[in-house]
């Protein structure tokens, strides 16, 4: 089983997304009553099923199913996974809410990048959600799981279409990927290393950073992550992502009239990352860093030549 249970009724279950330990959703339960936090993927429905049960977990104890936002990593099970789940609400950022009900633009754009083949082998494909059973969440609302008080956070930076949630039970942030990307492979006696998310199409460096701030005036003591996992050295965590984004910033404008500009994108990214374990003391090889990062270096790269077509 895929899962472990964390303080303040928390359980982080592995999504099993292309790997163990690269997505993550997360089972917060109060009293009884359970919301379910990101979801995975079509395929990513069945372990999660499985996780509870083994938890002793009934479905009807599903109150909600809240997508941080609707990239498919984070929400592409949500319809599928809401079939067995009878009296579960879908709460999602008023901009993604019409693609929850109707994801026929999603399917689209994925099948349209992956290939249908590929698109089927990794996210199983897309179910609605019916109309009646979602509803659009407004910046700074708050709802009630059985006493216990989730406000959500409207986040740009990562994609318009973002939300955080704050827990207060745990002085928490579920952050989707507007804190990053913290795999535990990186993990070490020199602490932890966090890198952003940059993913086609909507990158927004300044309101990420703004973004960030209004997280930490929230004094959070722990993060927890879509990619991967909960984080509790918080502020440090959050300076080395905000110097990263800004870092992302001055390699995409070093990159902006190079030909082949996505392959040298990529190459500088990597070089970046190389040079930020190195600074951190780390000792991982550049086929390891190849291994983990691959993918996360190629959408950074095709996000930030996205960005930067779009500054004219």
């Amino acid at each position: 089983m895929y899962y472990q249970k964390l303080d303040f009724g928390i359980t982080v279950i592995d999504c099993l997304f292309h790997r163990p330990g690269l997505a993550a959703c997360y089972l917060v339960e109060q009293s009884g009553s359970f919301a379910l936090i990101d979801c995975g993927t079509k395929n990513s429905v069945p372990h999660i099923l499985e996780v509870l049960d083994s938890l002793s977990v009934a479905v009807e104890q599903l109150a909600y199913i809240i997508p941080t936002h609707v990239h498919l990593d984070h929400a592409g099970g949500a319809g599928e996974l809401m079939t067995y789940l009878p009296n579960a609400k879908l709460l999602v950022h008023p901009r993604g809410l019409r693609h929850m009900c109707d994801p026929g633009k999603l399917q689209a754009g994925a099948t349209a990048v992956y290939g249908e083949v590929e698109f089927n082998r990794t996210f199983g494909g897309l179910t609605p959600v019916p109309e009646a059973r979602a509803r659009a969440v407004d910046d700074g609302e708050e709802i009630d799981l059985n006493g216990r008080k989730l406000k959500f956070i409207h986040s740009p930076g990562h994609a318009k279409h973002h939300f955080c949630i704050y827990d207060a039970a745990s002085q928490g942030i579920f952050t989707g990927d507007t804190f990053g990307l913290s795999y535990r492979e990186f993990d070490d006696e020199n602490g932890k290393f966090i890198l952003p998310t940059s993913t086609p199409v909507q990158f927004a460096p300044q309101a990420w950073l703004q973004t960030l701030d209004r997280l930490m005036s929230l004094n959070p003591q722990r993060m927890y992550l879509t990619h991967f996992g909960m984080v509790e050295d918080v502020v440090l965590l959050s300076q080395q992502l905000r110097q990263s984004i800004e870092e992302y910033v001055q390699i995409a404008q070093q990159c902006k009239t190079a030909e082949n500009r996505v392959e040298k994108l990529q190459q500088m990214l990597l070089q970046h990352t190389m040079d930020k374990l190195k600074a951190l003391g780390k000792q991982h090889t550049e086929a390891e860093v190849h291994s983990l990062l691959d993918m996360d270096i190629q959408l950074n790269a095709q996000g930030l030549d996205f960005w930067l077509s779009s500054q004219g």
